[in-house]
């Protein structure tokens, strides 16, 4: 594999890290038809976990089936695939060294009432299944925020060890936020920066309101003003929140809608100079033949030039 002067120029960018786990960002980096261009779209599947199974997958019976997701991931042509231990171990034997895999290592329900993820997975299980990565979800603002990041460093710290990378969902969620608070534009941003401060390589946000949620915050963005109006401008910002871009950020996909919708949030990440798009529902949900167009569709937009 020949990395090309982008792929290269982004591990510049982990100056601390060893060769296995620049070797496994490559790997992801280098993955699909996006492969070598710096752009990225993932497949995530650990809605089951945190839906249920027939929220996730009765619009589409064939994605019950753990085989499913390594199959459509492959055929889109996408960077990786992310999923929880069990579906990895269902399948990964059977598609061993066909795509990076991400093992998401901790997990929610909605059965529960408090904001908090339990570990479900761990580095070693990542090694046996043959993953570039672990991923972990944190909630800045949580009750437990503190504790889970706790669990991240130690986490992150044993797979950076051992050559893996680490991706990071940070989503804003607890007592002081609402659903304005979730992704207003000074906290999306705030909760990037914190995945960065952890140490991930990768970061997954949501795509960020015109909102201002914090009091103090709204001061400085008054001060210093920031386009909140422009939806490339709000991507923008939150990729300056990660070190100045440089740490790789990808936005999630969110629940199932219009192709043109998501599209258009597409064209926005791509032109505010994010990473790429993290798609779970809005391509497993669908049929096989509308989910590859989707992703197409999508891959075709990462494709242009900015």
């Amino acid at each position: 594999m020949r990395l090309t002067r982008k792929v290269k120029e982004i591990l510049s960018w982990y100056e601390s890290d060893n060769p296995g786990t620049k070797g496994n960002l490559a790997r992801i980096l280098m993955e699909g038809k996006l492969g070598g261009t710096g752009r990225m779209v993932i497949l995530p599947v650990d809605q089951g976990f945190e839906h249920g199974p027939a929220r996730s997958f009765a619009p589409n019976p064939a994605a019950y089936d753990p085989r499913y997701f390594f199959e459509l991931a492959l055929e889109a042509g996408l960077n990786a695939y992310a999923a929880p231990l069990g579906p990895l171990e269902a399948a990964a034997g059977g598609y061993a060294g066909c795509i990076p895999t991400i093992l998401k290592v901790n997990s929610s329900n909605s059965l529960s009432t408090t904001k908090d993820q339990a570990v479900t997975g761990t580095v070693s299980d990542a090694l046996r299944l043959g993953c570039s990565a672990i991923g972990f979800t944190m909630y800045p603002g949580s009750e437990y925020q503190f504790e889970m990041m706790e669990e991240l460093r130690e986490l992150s710290a044993e797979a950076k060890s051992v050559g893996l990378a680490v991706v990071v969902w940070s989503y804003p969620r607890g007592p002081m936020l609402d659903k304005v608070g979730e992704t207003a534009l000074d906290i999306a941003a705030y909760a990037a920066h914190m995945a960065a401060l952890s140490g991930a390589h990768i970061i997954k946000v949501k795509t960020p309101s015109e909102a201002i949620f914090l009091e103090a915050a709204k001061k400085t963005y008054q001060t210093y003003p920031v386009d909140v109006k422009s939806f490339p401008a709000r991507i923008a910002h939150i990729v300056q929140a990660c070190f100045a871009g440089r740490r790789l950020v990808v936005f999630s996909g969110g629940e199932i809608r219009s192709p043109d919708g998501l599209l258009d949030e597409v064209r926005a990440i791509h032109a505010g100079g994010g990473n790429g798009s993290i798609v779970g529902r809005n391509a497993f949900q669908r049929p096989k033949a509308e989910a590859l167009q989707l992703l197409s569709d999508i891959i075709d937009v990462y494709r242009t030039k900015v």
